[in-house]
C-alpha cells in the first residue's frame, strides 16, 4: 500500500509539473505571436491610407519590414515600431493634418455660404422687381398664377419622381437640361440597351425637344381636368423649382446665329421669309427653301431680325417664338417662386450646385457645354450696324429680363 501511495503521489506531482511547463510554454509562444497583432494606436484603418508592420519569429522590432500605402490621409503605424522621437513626430503630423482638415472644412463652409448668399440675392432681386420697387412696369407683373393661361405654362417641365420643376429657356443650355430631365424621369428608352437612358450625354439632342417626352403644366388639363390648377399649386409649393437665364441681348444674338445663320427650313418658312418680304426689299419671288436662299445669298440680316422684333405687327399676329420670347413671359417668375436661379455665364458651377440641391449629384452629371457659345463681348460688333434708336427700343422690350435677373444695362450698345 505504501508503494502504491508513493506512485500516486509521484504521478500527481509529475502531472502538475507538466501542466506548469505547458502553461509557461504557451504563455511565451502566445506573447510572441500576438505581440505584433495588437491594435494600432490610432484605432481603425482608413481605406485610402495605411501602413502595415509585418514581423516574424526571427525579426526584432528594429528589423521590422514595413509595407506602406500613402495618400493625404493619416498613416496608421503600430505603437511598438516607433521610438520616442517618432511618436512625437507622429503626434505633430496628426495635429497638422487635423488643422488642414479644419481649414478644408472652413473653406467648404465659406463656399457654401457664398453660394447661398448669391442665390438669396438673385431671388431677392426678382422679388423686388415683381413688387415694383424699381418702378418698372411690364405685362403680367401683378397677375396671380391662376390668371396665367394654360398655353403659357408649356415651359414648366415636371418630374414627379424627384419632385422637380424646370422652366426651360431656349438658348440657355436647355438641350442639356432637358437631357437631364429625360434621364431623371426615365421617359426615353435607349435602342441599344432597351432600358431608360442613364447618361444625359447619351440622349440624342434632337430627340429631347420632342414635347411628348416631357410632362408640362400645359398638359395638366388633359390629364387631371378641373383638378389641374389645384395640383399645380401643390407641386409649386412642395417641389424644387429652377431655371437658367442669360444676358438678354447675347441670347438674341445666339438665337439669330442658330436659326438664321445657317439653313433651317422651319425657321426660314415661318420667320425668315417674312422678314425678307417686309424689310428686305427683295425684288421678285423669294427662294422656296432655306438651302436655296443660302445658295442665292438671300438671307435675313441681324438688323431685319431686330426690326421684326420691334414691329408691333409681329406680336399682334402671334406670340413671340420661344427662342426670343422674354424669360419673364416664358417662366413667370413673378408668379412662380423659384428655388434656384442659374446663369449660363456660370453654368458649370451653378449646375454642380443645383444637382447637389436636388440630391441627384450621385446619380447624374451635367453634360459638357458647347464650345462655340456666343460671348457677351460680341455685343458691340453685332449691334454696330443697328441704329441707336432701335437699340434703345430693343432694350425697353427686354428691360424686365435685364432688371429681374441682374444683368447690367448694356451702355456700350445704348450710347
Amino acid at each position: 500500500m505504501g508503494i502504491w501511495r508513493g506512485l500516486r503521489a509521484a504521478f500527481i506531482l509529475g502531472s502538475l509539473f507538466m501542466i506548469l511547463l505547458i502553461i509557461v510554454y504557451w504563455d511565451d509562444v502566445g506573447g510572441f505571436n500576438f505581440y505584433s497583432l495588437r491594435e494600432p494606436k490610432h484605432g481603425s484603418l482608413h481605406s485610402d491610407s495605411f501602413s502595415v508592420i509585418t514581423t516574424g519569429p526571427s525579426l526584432s522590432p528594429s528589423t521590422s519590414t514595413t509595407v506602406s500605402i500613402t495618400s493625404a490621409s493619416k498613416k496608421l503605424i503600430p505603437e511598438e515600431s516607433r521610438g520616442a522621437a517618432g511618436e512625437e513626430g507622429g503626434e505633430d503630423e496628426h495635429e497638422q493634418r487635423k488643422e488642414e482638415t479644419r481649414e478644408d472644412e472652413a473653406r467648404e463652409r465659406d463656399h457654401i455660404s457664398a453660394d447661398y448668399r448669391e442665390q438669396k440675392a438673385r431671388k431677392q432681386r426678382i422679388m423686388d422687381v415683381c413688387l415694383g420697387k424699381d418702378g418698372l412696369e411690364f405685362p403680367g407683373r401683378t397677375r396671380a398664377f391662376e390668371q396665367v393661361p394654360n398655353r403659357e405654362l408649356d415651359h414648366l417641365i415636371v418630374d414627379d419622381t424627384h419632385q422637380i420643376i424646370y422652366c426651360y429657356v431656349p438658348k440657355v443650355a436647355c438641350t442639356n437640361w432637358k437631357r437631364v430631365m429625360v434621364v431623371l424621369s426615365q421617359s426615353l428608352i435607349s435602342p441599344s440597351s432597351g432600358q431608360p437612358y442613364t447618361d444625359p450625354e447619351a440622349v440624342p439632342p434632337d430627340l429631347v425637344h420632342n414635347s411628348s417626352l416631357h410632362l408640362t403644366f400645359a398638359k395638366f388639363w388633359h390629364h387631371y381636368g378641373s383638378l389641374s390648377r389645384h395640383l399645380m399649386a401643390l407641386k409649386l409649393q412642395h417641389y424644387t423649382k429652377f431655371l437658367f437665364v442669360r444676358d438678354p441681348f447675347v441670347r438674341l444674338i445666339s438665337a439669330f446665329r442658330n436659326k438664321f445663320g445657317r439653313p433651317n427650313e422651319d425657321f426660314y418658312r415661318q420667320f425668315g421669309s417674312v422678314m425678307l418680304r417686309r424689310y428686305g426689299n427683295v425684288s421678285g419671288s423669294l427662294p422656296e427653301t432655306a438651302a436655296e436662299a443660302f445658295a442665292a445669298g438671300v438671307t435675313p440680316t441681324f438688323q431685319q431680325f431686330i426690326t421684326y422684333l420691334l414691329d408691333p405687327e409681329t406680336e399682334s399676329e402671334k406670340m413671340f417664338n420661344e427662342h426670343w420670347r422674354q424669360v419673364y413671359r416664358l417662366c413667370h417668375p413673378c408668379q412662380v417662386k423659384y428655388d434656384f436661379i442659374g446663369r449660363l455665364e456660370s453654368l458649370e458651377t451653378d449646375a454642380e450646385q443645383l444637382l447637389k440641391l436636388l440630391k441627384v449629384d450621385d446619380m447624374i452629371h451635367f453634360p459638357s457645354g458647347a464650345q462655340n457659345r456666343t460671348a457677351a463681348s460680341w455685343e458691340r460688333d453685332w449691334f454696330a450696324q443697328i441704329p441707336l434708336t432701335m437699340r434703345r427700343e430693343l432694350y425697353k422690350l427686354y428691360e424686365p429680363d435685364f432688371e429681374m435677373f441682374g444683368y447690367p444695362k448694356p451702355d456700350s450698345v445704348l450710347h
